[in-house]
């Protein structure tokens, strides 16, 4: 039996204004989220250099006359370490690289035995020649992997330009912050203030809550990053010692382990990997056993040395952190993941002051 549903003109119009205004939204979000990112970007940055900030003010403008000069000094403090960990870094990386390669050979002749040993033991498996298969092997990757680099590199010309724009952008945006922010910050919680205060006291506490979230994981975060290079670095100065090789190497090799662990969760494995894997190009035994010294080392710094520098910064649970990195890598890659716990710390807070602002709706209902 069908029914007839009147619907008036008003309500009518209301709907399909609804579900306009949600695909205009739609759009707006599509359009500008590289815009919106680079913004959630300086944010989440301004808040985590912030205290840098502040200890720069307490050390050379007591008197509050030049938040500027603080903000910049805070800045160029954490753009120096980048860049000085990026030009220390990568020419070890890639000579320690190079070394192994020109010495491949020899060590291959050493540890299997030469081409030789290869052949008979593809003639034990019945395949002739397997020195010739191995070689038209490589050669047809080599092949392929060069004419794919070479339409990489042209293709990411214009990606690369708009990653330069996008981390200048960032850069700027976070100076901003830093140097208005505060005040912004203030004028907007006395401007709600003035027309309800109830509700600007609870928006103030849970906003400062979030941003107490963020600046005590990155804190915590790089107050260990920094102890495990430090380990890392005397490590790698007594082995050099032990097996032979420049002792120059120590120093990167802390900061590689140092940067990596900033990578929540999976970051110092793969920082030791890498280290292992370089001085493995140098000394295989000395690899193995800083591989060895590594794994033991973490099993120490996370069950007693992270747990009482970090604290209860976060208090979230494995699950939820594994949960929180893998969103926020497949989103925003590497990045993402370095800033997915502490979003998730943020979202905890919201969750738990939720009974308040229902409290605050039905107080004002």
């Amino acid at each position: 039996m069908s029914k007839t549903v009147q619907v008036d003109t008003k309500t009518f119009v209301r709907f399909w204004l609804v579900i306009f205004a949600l695909g205009v939204f739609i759009w707006f979000i599509d359009q500008a989220i590289a815009g919106l990112v680079i913004v959630g970007l300086a944010i989440f940055f301004a808040i985590a250099i912030q205290p840098l900030a502040r200890w720069f003010g307490k050390r050379f403008d007591k008197k509050n006359s030049r938040p500027t000069l603080c903000a910049v000094l805070a800045l160029l403090s954490v753009l120096t370490v980048v860049i000085f960990a990026a030009v220390v870094v990568a020419p070890v990386v890639v000579n320690e690289t190079g070394k192994f390669i020109s010495q491949a050979p020899e060590m291959f002749e050493k540890t299997v035995g030469g081409w030789d040993v290869i052949n008979d033991f593809g003639k034990s498996i019945g395949v002739d020649n397997l020195q010739g298969q191995i070689y038209t092997t490589l050669k047809g990757w080599s092949s392929g992997f060069m004419s794919s680099l070479g339409n990489n590199v042209i293709a990411s010309i214009g990606t690369l330009a708009g990653a330069i724009t996008g981390i200048i952008l960032v850069i700027v945006l976070t100076l901003l912050l830093l140097i208005e922010g505060p005040k912004l910050v203030d004028n907007f919680w006395n401007s709600i203030a003035g027309k309800d205060s109830k509700t600007a006291s609870v928006s103030r506490r849970i906003v400062g809550r979030m941003a107490n979230v963020v600046t005590k994981y990155i804190t915590s975060q790089v107050t260990v990053a920094i102890l495990d290079g430090t380990m890392t670095t005397l490590a790698v100065l007594v082995m050099s010692l032990i097996f032979g090789f420049s002792s120059g190497l120590a120093f990167p090799m802390g900061l590689i382990t140092m940067i990596f662990y900033l990578i929540p969760m999976f970051g110092a494995i793969i920082g030791g990997g890498l280290v292992s894997i370089l001085l493995f190009f140098n000394n295989p035994v000395a690899g193995v056993v800083f591989l060895v010294y590594y794994i033991i080392y973490q099993q120490i710094e996370n069950n007693f040395i992270a747990p009482k520098v970090q604290g209860n910064a976060l208090n979230l649970p494995p699950v939820v952190i594994l949960i929180a990195i893998t969103i926020g890598m497949y989103m925003f890659g590497l990045l993402g993941a370095i800033i997915a716990i502490p979003i998730a710390g943020c979202i905890k807070v919201l969750i738990e002051e939720y009974p308040n602002i229902r409290a605050l709706k039905a107080e004002k209902s």
